[in-house]
């Protein structure tokens, strides 16, 4: 018996690899995370597409319950799916250290991730620094992390790439236009100056799906732009190589 951690892309019901599916049809239960992202089907739509039943696993579900997900799979088939990329959280490197610590079989089916769906901006990937989250900030009032992480990766000529915070539970997922203003209550507070009106910043929107949307420009041009549904991410590029503004262009 084993755990499948199977990644399922990051936009519809067919996004899942066809070796993801074949293992999915076969398993005796499926549970699937909705504390990372935000997918651009329904469950039904997945249940449907998937001919099985899922359970909905949030983040307590799985953080404090996966000694009870991976002792299910001492005797049984058990599929974890994953928005996007299994290893894109932490949350989910946990759960296969402990199925190899409890010596449970445990197989991984990658598939996209929004990590790499960010090449579509024409940023070249190997020059991004260290990724970052931005929180709501009423949750982390003295919040300082993601701008320390920009002002690293600045110095450094790094691109910096940052995941939005969601509260799938409240139906609530943060906006290009609320992070950056959290970015800049952060400045404000810190009284420093690295983010101005005519910084460059680049808002994505549900990358990877038909209607995906980058827009590239002026700080302040950006925070007037509606970039429609979620899940939203938020990029400040550092130096950047004459093909990378090239590519930018398109999108302004």
């Amino acid at each position: 018996m084993t755990l499948y951690l199977i990644g399922i892309g990051l936009s519809s019901e067919k996004d899942i690899t066809v070796k993801g599916l074949e293992i999915v049809k076969r398993c005796d239960v499926i549970y699937i995370e909705n504390y990372t992202s935000l997918l651009q089907c329904s469950m039904h739509d997945l249940a449907k597409f998937y001919g099985k039943e899922m359970i909905i696993a949030d983040r307590k579900t799985t953080e404090q319950g996966d000694e009870k997900i991976v002792e299910e799979a001492k005797d049984k088939d058990v599929a974890f799916l994953v928005i996007g990329d299994p290893f894109s959280a932490t949350t989910h490197v946990e759960l296969f250290k402990l199925a190899k610590e409890k010596n449970v079989e445990v197989e991984v089916i990658n598939n996209a991730s929004v990590l790499t769906a960010v090449g579509i901006t024409g940023l070249q990937l190997y020059k991004f620094g260290r990724i970052t989250s931005i929180p709501f900030i009423e949750d982390h009032p003295n919040l300082e992390t993601p701008y320390n992480v920009l002002k690293e990766n600045q110095k450094q000529g790094l691109h910096t790439l940052f995941l939005l915070d969601l509260k799938p539970e409240e139906d609530r997922f943060m906006t290009i236009n609320e992070a950056l203003e959290i970015l800049q209550k952060i400045e404000e507070r810190k009284k420093e100056n690295l983010i101005s009106d005519d910084l460059t910043v680049i808002g994505c929107a549900r990358l990877g799906s038909n209607n995906f949307v980058v827009k590239s420009g002026k700080l302040k041009e950006i925070k007037k732009f509606d970039f429609g549904k979620s899940p939203h991410c938020l990029i400040i590029p550092g130096r950047m190589h004459f093909t990378e503004e090239e590519m930018l262009k398109i999108y302004y």
